[in-house]
């Protein structure tokens, strides 16, 4: 399971890297050009703002893992111990079913989308709206990984790469 684990969060990681460079470099090169050329790539800002999308719903697993997603604490932290992990249990249920709930609507609205066309690249909108169904499968995975943890003693994974404490700080 700790193979998975990290293979799993590493393909996750990179698909984020990678979209990012990608992204930063379009956004770049986009700018160069109109700023150098007075002419700019068509697609560029269509394909960066679809980019975005991917990157938001495919980060979102990595940085509840790490519990770096807003929360409230306040009520578990004035519970006892019994109570807190009933509410734990009770709040990873719901995102559970919200995770669930993203993954069929998300299955939903890439068929209803299926035909539409994006105005530059003429890309169906079904493989946009496809982020939200595979952003969701991966919140699944993700919360799977790290609920036990969360639920019996607030923990969340942590690493060298990642401490959602000192993020949210800044």
């Amino acid at each position: 399971m700790q193979a998975f684990e990290r293979y799993f969060l590493a393909a996750n990681r990179w698909a984020l890297i990678l979209l990012l460079a990608a992204m930063s470099v379009i956004i770049f090169t986009n700018v160069a050009l109109r700023y150098l050329t007075n002419q700019s790539l068509e697609w560029a800002e269509e394909v960066s703002r679809h980019m975005m999308i991917w990157l938001t719903f495919l980060g979102a697993g990595p940085v509840l893992r790490y519990g770096g997603h807003i929360a409230v604490e306040n009520l578990q932290d004035a519970l006892p111990q019994k109570a807190a992990i009933a509410l734990r249990a009770f709040v990873a249920a719901l995102l559970f079913a919200f995770f669930g709930f993203m993954v069929w609507y998300g299955w939903l609205y890439m068929q209803r989308t299926m035909f539409q066309l994006t105005a530059v690249t003429q890309i169906p909108f079904a493989y946009i709206y496809s982020a939200m169904l595979i952003g969701g499968v991966l919140l699944i995975v993700h919360w799977l990984l790290v609920v036990r943890g969360y639920v019996l003693r607030r923990e969340f994974a942590s690493d060298a790469h990642f401490d959602a404490n000192a993020s949210a700080s800044l």
